[in-house]
């Protein structure tokens, strides 16, 4: 899994509430038995139009959000059902970070565990980072996860929090199981004397 350090980007407002999964990923793209051109899927129903033209009003295909790093979000962002493939195709998208009020709970789990950084920040804070990179000039943003800070163009500095073990792993570039492989000595320590005690395992 990719390392999240600092990652600097263009930051694309995508504001509106309770973008759900299927908005996220539509249900067709979800018949492949791997993850690729998930990137293709991602929003498609905003994205494309129905003659299959990219959708010039669609933030993402707008020149200087279309390789955006970073999505800020409105409120319950990745509601409804646990499809994994939205946050595939995030990534693959490019999407390193989101940035909103609030995120449904199994979608920020797994953001987590696909290295893409999910921060939760208060409202009147998305509402400053929105006024400033809703302009093309000042789209750019730095997230600085080891300081836990977002950087503004202009010059604004806005804190975030973060539980400490997503942010080991995130930094480390470890989903599960690199983290549990971590303990791998420890693992097999307890493995031995636990069948030492019990031998008839």
């Amino acid at each position: 899994m990719q390392p999240f350090d600092t990652v600097s980007g263009s930051a694309a407002p995508f504001l509106a509430s309770n973008i759900d999964t299927d908005v996220i990923m539509p249900k067709q793209f979800l018949k492949g038995i791997d993850r690729k051109g998930l990137d293709r899927g991602l929003f498609f129903d905003l994205r494309f139009l129905e003659s299959g033209a990219p959708n010039p009003d669609f933030i993402l295909n707008q020149p200087a959000w279309r390789d955006a790093a970073f999505l800020v979000t409105g409120p319950n962002f990745g509601c409804g059902s646990s499809r994994e493939h939205a946050v595939w195709g995030l990534k693959q998208m490019g999407i390193r970070a989101l940035i909103g009020t609030s995120f449904a709970g199994i979608f920020y789990d797994n953001c987590q565990r696909n290295g893409v950084l999910a921060i939760e920040i208060g409202e009147a804070q998305l509402k400053q980072i929105a006024g400033v990179i809703s302009h093309a000039q000042t789209a750019k943003i730095c997230v600085n996860l080891p300081d836990q800070i977002i950087e503004l163009a202009d010059g604004t500095v806005i804190p975030f929090e973060i539980d400490q073990l997503r942010k080991q792993s995130l930094l480390l570039g470890l989903d599960a199981i690199g983290a549990t492989l971590q303990r791998a000595e420890q693992i097999q320590t307890f493995e031995a004397r636990h069948l030492a005690q019990n031998p008839w395992l």
